[in-house]
């Protein structure tokens, strides 16, 4: 087997796909409320920054042709995911002069705007959208095991989701994709895409080895889990929980973990399928010959939505420079704009 490549390439996917599942599955709305069709630039000065998750916000002051001055609010994507890329928490601050190339709003193309790419007044470039051009990083270390900072880079993230086109579902799963295709995502709740997919999420994972356990801080939406090394059982079935319960051992350097117990999840398994309490994962996370990438595969079963087990495998890349969010989900900001989507 060849470690260095995922059975899911993002380059088989085609880039109109590519584009799909960037607003579907990064968005905790759908977009609605931005012209995806237009794209523009706008100058102005920043007079209000938020760093948060799921959003970034910034207020611009400018002026247009006609010599008015307007505010325009810019929506950014989330801190969790445009940091690994470039945009951390400092790159900006009230009273810097910025060009920002995105979208315009669909109702308010004046005072609303989707951001995609921010230059400052210097030419310093940083990314806004989880399919930005990432700031440029050169790391030379290498893992000698699975405990440190990883990130799962785009690639693996919608090659993952491009996936799900071949998975065998139930009934009760093509009925809650269509449901799901039809409502804002949970995440709007900063209810999280369930593991699997949450570990390819392009975000900072963070792994600590402990003699009892193995912890997994995954930097988006509060998530959290704990991998039981001590030998002890599942808990009955009837004790579930949203990101489930969790056993494993090591085989030399590599994780193999067992899990279950997991509540229901409307996006339990992808974007729009969901995930029941009979959902069982086999996980393994493996670091390549190189030590450059953890290759993260497995399969996964649940019989009220899969009518067959579904096996992936993708890779990280080890990232120790890389610095989580630290950034709680928050409520408001997941929520925002969602009645412009509702407007005609």
């Amino acid at each position: 087997m060849n470690l260095r490549n995922p059975v899911f390439l993002c380059s088989a996917l085609g880039s109109a796909l590519v584009i799909a599942l960037a607003n579907s599955a990064y968005a905790h709305h759908s977009g609605a409320a931005y012209d995806s069709r237009t794209e523009a630039t706008i100058t102005g000065t920043v007079t209000y920054y938020s760093f948060r998750n799921p959003h970034v916000y910034m207020e611009l002051e400018r002026k247009l042709e006609n010599g008015t001055t307007v505010k325009t609010e810019v929506e950014a994507g989330a801190a969790s995911v445009i940091g690994p890329l470039g945009f951390t928490r400092d790159a900006l601050k009230v009273g810097d002069v910025v060009n920002i190339v995105g979208n315009p709003g669909r109702v308010n193309p004046e005072g609303l705007f989707l951001g995609r790419e921010l230059y400052k007044s210097d030419g310093t470039y940083y990314p806004l959208n989880i399919s930005s051009r990432p700031v440029d990083v050169d790391i030379t270390e290498s893992a000698t095991s699975i405990a440190g900072t990883w990130f799962s880079p785009r690639t693996s993230f919608f090659g993952f989701l491009g996936g799900a086109r071949e998975w065998q579902v139930t009934d009760k799963g093509r009925e809650s994709m269509v449901t799901n295709g039809e409502t804002p995502t949970p995440q709007k709740d900063c209810i999280p895409l369930g593991e699997p997919a949450l570990l390819f999420y392009p975000v900072a994972n963070v792994i600590e080895i402990f003699d009892d356990r193995v912890e997994l801080h995954i930097d988006w939406l509060d998530s959290e889990r704990v991998v039981w090394l001590d030998g002890r059982d599942h808990p009955p079935a009837s004790e579930t929980s949203l990101h489930g319960h969790s056993t494993g051992h090591f085989e030399g350097t590599a994780l193999v973990v067992d899990s279950t117990n997991f509540s229901f999840n409307p996006i339990g398994f992808s974007t729009s399928l969901s995930s029941g309490t009979g959902k069982h994962l086999t996980e393994r996370f493996e670091i390549s010959a190189d030590g450059k990438q953890m290759i993260y595969s497995g399969t996964m079963e649940d019989p009220e939505y899969l009518s067959a087990p579904v096996s992936w495998s993708g890779t990280w890349d080890y990232r120790p420079d890389m610095q989580p969010s630290n950034e709680m989900c928050d409520l408001e900001t997941a929520q925002k704009f969602l009645d412009d989507e509702e407007s005609p």
